[in-house]
């Protein structure tokens, strides 16, 4: 009888093998926490598994989310007591949607590659470090994406535009090509710490727990590190958020002159506490998203990876 052979496929900062015996059935995983051991890492494979895992977990969680996201804008551009609409809390729903799945791939495309790559070269007391830096690489790839996508949803939620394309059409015109990336400084300072801080917390968090359980965790399980590294995250980085939709929204009017002076005429004409509206709805959004994107997100990686296809060499 010929011996088992084991193929061993990188899913995250823990090791997942599979092994093929005539004794055992087809694509049975386990976990080793030996995350320093040495593996087989494909490049390709990985992309292509972490784009696909990507897109479906951002658009699923931004397409349960997005009523929360919109009234979270409207009370960060709302000043003074203003009264906060709640219609159309889904208005640039498709548009955004269309921008967030390929953001999203862009991010998980490159984070998982690039931080399996450093767990590699870096000792394994440093693996904080890899997932903090492959964070901010893929942040910064899917911002191409994802400003532009922003700067239209957030367009449209405080009812400045009623589609997409009219948003997009309108926005160019009137404030030329950059319009579409109007904030991209802000959005930088806050989305790559986010990215980075968020994704870190999680793995951290997800390779303890794994420890300590010394077992794979259940879905249930996997969705409140997801969701308990989305809200830290979250209310952190909400002064940053406000400062981003700001500049965002403004449009051709420029109020603000930039990511300081933003921050310090809100802190001045509205109180430094302005700094932290729609605190709750963020930290319940992201909470939430957090448990439904890395919930999706690794449950559309374990599927992947069961159907094993053999990289090609």
């Amino acid at each position: 009888m010929d011996a088992p052979t084991f193929q061993k496929i990188s899913l995250d900062t823990l090791e997942y093998k599979r092994c093929n015996s005539p004794m055992e059935p087809p694509c049975r995983f386990f976990a080793s926490v030996n995350a320093a051991e040495n593996k087989p890492f494909y490049f390709l494979q990985a992309v292509y598994e972490g784009m696909i895992a990507g897109g479906a977990a951002g658009v699923i969680a931004e397409a349960v989310l997005y009523p929360i996201d919109t009234i979270k804008t409207r009370l960060q551009v709302a000043h003074g007591g203003g009264k906060i609409i709640l219609e159309g809390l889904y208005s640039g729903l498709a548009g955004n949607l269309t921008g967030v799945l390929p953001a999203s791939a862009i991010f998980v495309g490159v984070y998982e590659p690039t931080k399996q790559k450093l767990l590699k070269s870096l000792p394994e007391n440093l693996s904080a470090l890899a997932q903090l830096t492959a964070g901010v690489i893929g942040g910064a790839a899917s911002s191409l994406v994802r400003v532009p996508t922003e700067v239209v949803k957030q367009r449209m939620q405080t009812g400045q535009f009623a589609s997409a394309p009219d948003a997009v059409r309108l926005i160019v015109s009137k404030e030329g090509f950059k319009g579409l990336y109007a904030g991209y400084g802000s959005f930088l300072l806050r989305d790559l710490p986010f990215d980075a801080i968020q994704f870190c917390i999680y793995e951290q968090m997800l390779m303890g727990y794994k420890l300590l359980a010394k077992r794979d965790l259940k879905d249930a399980e996997i969705a409140i590190v997801g969701a308990f590294a989305g809200a830290i995250t979250g209310a952190m980085t909400t002064p940053l958020d406000v400062v981003k939709t700001r500049l965002m929204v403004q449009g051709s009017a420029n109020q603000y002159k930039g990511i300081f002076d933003c921050a310090r005429t809100i802190a001045k004409e509205e109180g430094t506490r302005a700094l932290l509206k729609g605190v709750g709805p963020r930290v319940l959004w992201i909470g939430v998203g957090g448990a439904i994107f890395f919930g999706v997100l690794e449950k559309t990686k374990q599927i992947l990876a069961q159907r094993c296809p053999e990289p090609k060499m």
